[in-house]
């Protein structure tokens, strides 16, 4: 059987292959030999995951024509990468990218850094922002006043308060997406959702498709549910998804399920506009896979003209093919863990009756502290203030990283909380591992890919601002400078390819 999930064409490949001519070497680079060069720009492609891991490359020859190359040159080349650990090949079945079995694949998201540490140590870790106060204090006081009543039942709710279940459906119907109570289920954090639907819908061996990269948690939650990930590269920069690509791929890999962050996804801090949604829905309509769109970003945009598309599940009112995530804990405050679910009623069914072998229900102070916040308009306030929060963190952050770090690449999203920054060459590992000794936390890019892809990225949220935010660019200057001087025995940087 073989052993690749994806497979990228010759053409595409050498499109891949070209655009890294607009990246040049440094000063001095002596120019490496034709097979060298096609085989480092193979490999940046696969760190950076702009190919997949464990995606079927194309034959020699037809690789060999698309480039003008001679077949000599890709033969070299693909015996370089299988040597180095980037490639394997099995007679009959092709070849297939791969990341070497030495280096350090991702775990697992980043945990927040204890309190006690955050005097010493400039935390980029996660991306959340402190609570937008006096609304959490508020809504706490409105949920106490509402207790009582509830304090006389048994508290055990596993589909959600009622109350709160209506009001989350009326926020639906209000977008212009008719939606009943019976069609929600509250959980605890989008983490909890997603952990029901890959238990009901993805068992231990299925396919899940999911954007490359992508959020590291999540990631993480699906490989230890034991599924068996099917990565789709992003398109360039914000541009969103590649549909002709998701098409290909839910085609050929036929995945149970398919993941996405349609509204300022995490790390990269693209929108997907609406065409890409609708086409999107048609093709895992087409076959056969159960869409869940995650929504926990989507009411932080954070510039005034920023126009929101339709939601994912609007482009699917018979509601067959479309899961969606919502989630309390971005817009809010990450320790309001109260997330819910919108599905057909036998869906929410379903995850309600499997429930009662997993977390029972979501405790019922916070779902009233929620309900209390959409119920009076807090809601509204607290987000426009995190919006403030967020922007004024973003433009920050963004001039301080210009300004010490001016060989490092991105494009400023226009929402959500992350940045997501291609390193020069430099590896996001190695960054990582340096950063937390000279004082500043930042994940590496291969907790964002599968199987280690993105080396060559970190993500940079937007939870500091002011002069916290100019030092964390210093330190992270520091280990920039560190990582490229080989002081840490990092390796050498990535070469461009020059057919």
């Amino acid at each position: 059987m073989a052993q690749w999930t994806s497979a990228v064409g010759a053409a595409q490949l050498a499109r891949l292959l070209t655009s890294q001519q607009d990246r040049p070497a440094g000063p001095g680079t002596k120019r490496p030999p034709a097979y060298r060069s096609l085989a480092d720009g193979i490999r940046l492609l696969v760190l950076e995951g702009r190919v997949p891991v464990a995606a079927r490359l194309p034959a020699e020859r037809e690789l060999a024509l698309s480039l003008s190359v001679s077949r000599t040159t890709v033969a070299a080349a693909y015996e370089a990468l299988r040597t180095e650990g980037f490639l394997e090949s099995r007679r009959g079945a092709g070849s297939w990218t791969a990341v070497p079995a030495g280096n350090p694949l991702p775990a697992r998201g980043l945990e927040p850094l204890p309190p006690e540490a955050l005097g010493s140590m400039i935390d980029l870790g996660t991306a959340a922002l402190p609570a937008p106060e006096p609304w959490l204090t508020r809504a706490v006081q409105g949920a106490l006043e509402e207790l009582p009543p509830y304090a006389h039942t048994h508290g055990d709710y596993p589909a959600g308060l009622p109350a709160l279940r209506a009001m989350i459906a009326d926020r639906y119907t209000a977008r212009g997406i008719p939606t009943m109570p019976e069609q929600i289920m509250v959980t605890t954090g989008a983490m909890g959702a997603m952990d029901a639907i890959c238990h009901l819908f993805a068992g231990r061996g299925e396919r899940i498709a999911v954007e490359s990269p992508s959020y590291a948690n999540i990631l993480q939650l699906m490989r230890e549910a034991g599924a068996r990930l099917v990565p789709v590269a992003m398109a360039e920069g914000l541009a969103g998804w590649d549909v002709d690509r998701w098409r290909q791929v839910l085609r050929e890999a036929a995945p149970r399920l398919a993941y996405v962050v349609a509204d300022f996804h995490n790390p990269t801090g693209a929108l997907a506009d609406e065409d890409q949604r609708r086409r999107l829905v048609d093709a895992a309509r087409s076959a056969g896979t159960v869409l869940v769109a995650d929504e926990t970003m989507s009411e932080l945009w954070l510039d005034p003209d920023v126009e929101m598309p339709r939601a994912v599940c609007a482009f699917d009112p018979a509601g067959s093919t479309v899961i969606t995530v919502g989630s309390a804990s971005k817009a809010f405050w990450a320790g309001m863990r109260i997330g819910w679910v919108r599905a057909a009623p036998d869906v929410i069914r379903s995850l309600v009756a499997a429930r009662a072998y997993a977390d029972l229900g979501t405790p019922v102070l916070e779902q009233l502290a929620v309900n209390w916040l959409f119920g009076t308009g807090g809601w509204e306030q607290a987000v426009e203030l995190r919006r403030g929060q967020a922007r004024e963190n973003r433009d920050a952050l963004v001039t301080a990283v210009r300004r010490e770090l001016p060989g490092w690449e991105f494009e400023v999203p226009r929402g959500g909380l992350t940045l997501w920054v291609r390193t020069g060459g430099l590896s996001g590992s190695r960054l990582a591992e340096v950063g937390e000794r000279v004082g500043v936390r930042v994940p590496s890019g291969p907790r964002f890919g599968v199987d280690g892809a993105f080396e060559g990225y970190v993500r940079l949220p937007f939870t500091v601002g002011g002069a916290v935010a100019e030092e964390a660019a210093v330190r992270l200057g520091a280990a920039a400078r560190l990582v490229e001087s080989g002081a840490t025995g990092a390796g050498e940087s990535l070469r461009p390819f020059v057919a």
